[in-house]
């Protein structure tokens, strides 16, 4: 069991998904919860068999096309959350909470092609804004430490550090309040 400490606030209220933006780079991306479709699927196995080795973290993205497709099928089931970033007909990026315990584990993953483009914001607050309304209360990640954007990306989110004690930080981040929280203090105990 960890001993990860999350914000005593929630955060603030994220976007829920689907929305549109225009990135950095003047495309048109949605952000829209995962749907389990062939075409989905397919685009997300073909966006991670071109996602460049370099940019992966703790071993994943998996590499290769079966390790790709087993490591889907375990994080795109009914007790995760994911959703992607489209332009077009292209997977730009995914975004993923996977529970652990009492909270759920974040994971981001967008394509080199579209990295540095404000992609990765508008897909973190998505998640975030999906598991909002689906009624996540706690959510935590790891980052490398020499990640500097990432890292400023995390705390302008809300996400706060709970464990800094080797080469990668742990974040944690309050979405919702726990059960019974909304009820202590107001003494009629109902």
């Amino acid at each position: 069991m960890s001993d990860r400490r999350y914000p005593e606030t929630v955060a603030d209220g994220f976007p829920a998904p689907p929305t549109e933006f225009t990135d950095r780079e003047d495309r048109t991306v949605e952000i829209r919860p995962y749907e389990d479709t062939e075409d989905a699927y397919e685009s997300l196995v073909a966006m991670y068999d071109a996602f460049d080795p370099s940019d992966r973290a703790q071993g994943i993205p998996p590499g290769g096309e079966k390790r790709i497709r087993e490591w889907l099928d375990a994080i795109l089931g009914d007790d995760c959350y994911n959703v992607l970033a489209w332009c077009g007909d292209e997977v730009a990026g995914h975004a993923t909470l996977v529970p652990d315990g009492d909270a759920y584990e974040l994971a981001i993953f967008v394509h080199q092609e579209y990295q540095r483009a404000g992609i990765g914001t508008h897909l973190i607050r998505g998640l975030l804004g999906y598991g909002q309304a689906e009624g996540v209360r706690k959510v935590w990640l790891t980052v490398e430490r020499w990640n500097r954007a990432a890292v400023s990306l995390y705390k302008k989110i809300g996400f706060e550090t709970s464990n800094a004690e080797s080469f990668e930080l742990e974040m944690g981040l309050r979405l919702n309040e726990d059960e019974g929280d909304e009820d202590e203090g107001d003494g009629d105990g109902a």
